[in-house]
């Protein structure tokens, strides 16, 4: 579903990201993990459209996305899950649904509203309360389901358990499996490498923006230098 060609991003001087390339296929969760400064966040930005790269190519689909604004981005098919979850904070939790559905028709839009309710019963009962009064899981629940209004073909998830109680992780990551068996295909970000490679089928190290070893999540679970970087194992 997705490929990623030779991707050089810049900030300033800077270079994030040098040359890299990976897929995601349709109906799979394939995870990036890398420590903090990597490339993770950028390579999501990137394909979202609110990074421009200097070099490389983006294709969702078959079809080049690379350089299109955001918004062009959103209506192909393509929504994320933002680090630190960034709700609309004195919206309620109703209307930043609808603002992630807003691209779609009113009754489309009402009828996976009911998916989502049954997806996260709290935002049912919140459904009228300021998305900045919700608990650190509840706010991440809300960025999930703001993200699937739109309907995507790929949903980017960027860190999606920080800061999260580990009885709140275990439900975050059970949420990700079972939107792939909803059809979703999801790249995921994740420091905690550990949880990811463990749902993911397939999975890409980066370090410094350079993709540095890939292989399937079980591969990378227990291939000896992953373990002792990422997974605290000696």
């Amino acid at each position: 579903m997705l490929r990623v060609e030779n991707l050089h991003v810049y900030y300033g001087g800077i270079q994030a990201l040098k040359g890299i390339s990976f897929e995601v296929p349709e109906g799979r969760i394939v995870t990036l993990i890398g420590a903090n400064g990597a490339g993770k966040s950028t390579t999501l930005r990137t394909i979202s459209g609110v990074v421009k790269p200097r070099e490389g190519r983006i294709q969702l689909s078959g079809t080049d996305i690379t350089g299109l604004p955001s918004y062009s981005i959103v209506g192909m098919g393509i929504a994320m899950v933002p680090e630190g979850r960034k709700v609309f904070a004195n919206l309620t939790v109703l209307e930043n649904l609808l603002v992630g559905g807003h691209i779609r028709d009113l009754s489309d839009v009402e009828r996976d509203m009911d998916w989502i309710y049954e997806l996260f019963p709290v935002l049912k009962e919140r459904a009228s309360q300021s998305a900045g009064t919700l608990s650190g899981g509840e706010q991440q629940m809300l960025a999930v389901g703001r993200a699937l209004m739109s309907k995507p073909k790929l949903l980017l998830m960027d860190e999606p358990s920080l800061g999260l109680a580990p009885y709140l992780v275990k439900e975050v990551f059970k949420t990700i499996q079972y939107l792939r068996t909803e059809g979703t295909t999801i790249l995921l970000v994740e420091q905690n490498a550990r949880a990811a490679l463990r749902i993911a089928d397939y999975g890409y190290i980066l370090e410094t923006g350079d993709i540095v070893l890939s292989g399937t999540g079980e591969e990378l679970m227990h291939d000896d230098e992953v373990r002792k970087a990422y997974l605290g194992v000696d």
